[in-house]
Order: C-alpha cells, then sequence, then structure tokens
C-alpha cells in the first residue's frame, strides 16, 4: 500500500472516530459534537422565529447567514460520513462504495441528506415552492445521534412498537364504540352534531384524549351518561402506553449506564482479565458523587482509601506543579483500593463532575469473599510495580496520566 493511500485511510480512520464514535474522552470529538448540537439548536430557533413576519423583517439577514453556515456545515459533515462509511463495523466487510451506499440509505445517512436538500432546492425552485425549506425542521432528529437520551427514547418506542401498536388498536376501538353509543343517544337531540357515527368520532376522539375541547357536548341524560364512561376510559387509554413507554425509557437509560459503567470499570488495568461476573460485583460496589466546579476531590498527602471513575465532567490533577486534565471515562487514584497510600496529587473538579466512586474497604470486603479476585489484582500490581508502572508509595498510575495526556 502506498504512503498517501496510507496517509488517506487514518484521516479516513480518524474522520469517523471525531464524528461517529471515538475513544472516550477525545476531545476533538466531544468539541465536535457540542459545536454541531449548538448549530441545530440555533438552526431549529431561526426556522421558528423566521414565521415571525416581524423577526424577520427585522433579522432577515441574520437568519440567511446562519441558514447559509448551517448548509455549509451539514454539507460537509454529510460527505465526510459519506466519505468514511467503510470505518462503520457493520460495513467493514464491504467494498467501499457499496459500504457508502449501505450509509446513504440508512436512516442517519436518510436524515443527514434531507438535513441539507431543502436549501440546495431553494435556489432552482421556484419562489412559491420554496415552502420545501420548512423541512430544515428535520434537522432536530439529527440530535438523535448526538443526544444519548433522546437516542435511548428512539429506541424504548421501537422496542415496545408493538405494545404501542396494540394501544393504538384499542384506542381505535373505543372511538368507534363510543362515537356509537354517543351516535344513538344524541341523534335526536343534536341530529347536527351527532346525526352520523363520522360526526361523533370527533367527539368521541377528543374526550378519550381527556382534552374535551367543550365545542361538541351530549345534552341528553344517556348522552351524559355515555360521555362519563367514555372520559373514564380514557384516563385509562392514556395511562397505557404513557406507562409503556416510561418503563421502557427507564429500562433502556439503564441498560446505556450499565454498559458505560461496564466499560470503565472493564479498562482499568487494576482490574484487568477478571471475568464478567467479578467486573458485575466491582460494579455493584460503586457510588455516586457530584462535585462541583473548583471543588478537590483529593488532597495531595491525604490518606487514600477509594478511587474514582469520571461518568460526567473533568478534572484536573496538579501532580507536583504539572497539571493534567482527566475527562469521561477515565479514572485515578486506583492502587488506593488494595494499600494504606497517601494522595501524590490533588485532584479538582474543572465543571461540575459526577464521579463513581469504589472504596477500599468495600473492595476488600469483596477479595476476601472470592479470593479469585484477590489473586488476580495482586498480581496485576505486582506486575505494574516491577515494571515501575505504578509509584511504590503513591496512588496515582502513571500509565493513565501518559494516556490523557497523549490525547490530542
Amino acid at each position: 500500500m502506498s504512503p498517501h493511500r496510507k496517509r488517506l485511510e487514518r484521516w479516513r480512520r480518524r474522520a469517523y472516530e471525531i464524528l461517529e464514535h471515538g475513544p472516550v474522552g477525545d476531545r476533538a470529538m466531544r468539541v465536535t459534537s457540542d459545536l454541531i448540537i449548538l448549530l441545530i439548536l440555533v438552526n431549529i430557533l431561526a426556522v421558528v422565529l423566521e414565521s415571525v413576519p416581524s423577526y424577520q423583517a427585522a433579522y432577515g439577514r441574520l437568519f440567511g447567514a446562519i441558514e447559509l453556515v448551517s448548509l455549509v456545515v451539514f454539507t460537509l459533515e454529510y460527505l465526510l460520513r459519506i466519505w468514511a462509511a467503510p470505518e462503520h463495523a457493520a460495513y467493514r466487510d464491504l467494498k467501499p462504495l457499496r459500504a457508502r451506499l449501505r450509509y446513504a440509505m440508512s436512516t442517519d445517512g436518510l436524515i443527514d441528506l434531507v438535513s441539507v436538500l431543502p436549501f440546495w432546492f431553494a435556489f432552482v425552485l421556484p419562489s412559491e415552492l420554496r415552502i420545501v425549506l420548512l423541512f430544515r425542521i428535520v434537522r432536530f432528529l439529527k440530535l438523535a445521534r448526538y443526544s444519548p437520551a433522546l437516542r435511548s427514547l428512539l429506541e424504548a418506542l421501537y422496542a415496545e412498537r408493538r405494545a404501542l401498536f396494540g394501544c393504538a388498536v384499542i384506542f381505535a376501538g373505543a372511538t368507534l364504540v363510543s362515537a356509537t353509543f354517543i351516535h344513538l343517544a344524541e341523534l335526536d337531540a343534536q341530529p347536527d352534531k351527532f346525526g352520523t357515527i363520522p360526526d361523533a368520532m370527533w367527539w368521541s376522539i377528543v374526550t378519550l384524549g381527556t382534552i374535551g375541547y367543550g365545542d361538541v357536548v351530549p345534552i341528553t341524560l344517556l348522552g351524559k351518561l355515555v360521555a362519563a364512561m367514555t372520559i373514564l376510559w380514557g384516563l385509562v387509554m392514556i395511562a397505557l402506553p404513557v406507562g409503556i413507554i416510561a418503563k421502557a425509557f427507564s429500562e433502556q437509560i439503564h441498560r446505556r449506564d450499565f454498559v458505560v459503567t461496564w466499560g470503565m470499570v472493564a479498562r482499568v488495568p487494576l482490574f484487568a482479565g477478571l471475568d464478567a461476573a467479578a467486573i458485575a460485583d466491582i460494579m455493584r460496589l460503586l457510588r455516586a458523587q457530584t462535585v462541583q466546579a473548583g471543588e478537590i476531590i483529593v488532597r495531595r498527602g491525604d490518606n487514600a482509601h477509594s478511587m474514582y471513575f469520571i461518568a460526567g465532567g473533568e478534572v484536573d490533577i496538579d501532580l507536583n506543579g504539572k497539571h493534567i486534565r482527566l475527562g469521561v471515562g477515565h479514572f485515578f487514584g486506583e492502587i488506593a483500593v488494595l494499600r494504606r497510600a497517601r494522595r501524590s496529587a490533588t485532584v479538582a473538579a474543572i465543571a461540575r463532575t459526577n464521579l463513581l466512586v469504589l472504596n477500599a474497604s468495600d473492595f476488600h470486603a469483596l477479595m476476601e469473599q472470592q479470593p479469585q479476585i484477590a489473586v488476580r489484582v495482586h498480581a496485576v500490581v505486582r506486575d505494574r510495580v516491577g515494571r515501575e508502572v505504578v509509584s511504590p508509595r503513591g496512588d496515582i498510575v502513571a500509565g493513565e496520566l501518559k494516556a490523557a495526556v497523549e490525547e490530542p
């Protein structure tokens, strides 16, 4: 392979990491994601405000500039994603052209395409057809790629699609039954409003949805009885899909948090080689801690009694005057869970930071209960101290700090 081709493949891999799934704590990926999310939100706000005539007259040029910048950025993003498509794990066995076509036809690829096509169409379409620009609101769907919460919600909806379809069928049946009964009850009293079942279905849908506009109301005793039963059934109809979605969404969030936490624990060299059951046991010992910006987490010289995983935010490690930043997915103080050591550095939160804390006492109790964990962990420590990866008296692991320094 020629040097030029190797360089292109490195650039393509790097583009994929920045736009898709880079290493945990990759600063370039995080900055790029934040900027694209900000641009999407600004774009959506501009689309909404642009529909107000007074704002359009006063800030028309600003809206145009926002759209032009968005067009350039989103088009470049789309082209880079197409170019980097062969790096996707699902497409690596395909030829580059086929991988790019597969990505272009995927849901994410189509959303990216629709996010840029409308404005290009505006240059060639007649002015009266520029309503197509309203499709810019589709850019909101791009947030699903950058927002784990939104993606979890979409995954929850997809996972419960059969149950939600069943709710829709039940709602349709309830609407038909309710409309039929109210039609029979109110036919003579209000033929203009309940004269046919299709006319009555509007009232039935509004009532089952617990909205109750009040534009159509029953006036007969039988009609009011039907309305009361419809209202009560409507409460059940609303609660059913809400409960299904809430439960599925909660499960998706817990599953995602479990996977993230698992990844953080499994990548700690101290726990290298432990099986899935052992890592799960360690995860059960973790407790959450939140610190505010500027707050000291550990101070140099203090007794070390726990290690920390960074689940959110960023910390600064002052190691003999040398400042090192660690972000999401990193950890520090792991040797403290095995031996009585003093903190070799002062660690402070740069921003509001969410930590997962593993206390030494809890970990020692686990090792006493499961000797195989103790044997494996002590073997790793002996190996690392022997190679001078770990300071004999400190609690900060040089290997992890070196990896953090080398990040782009």
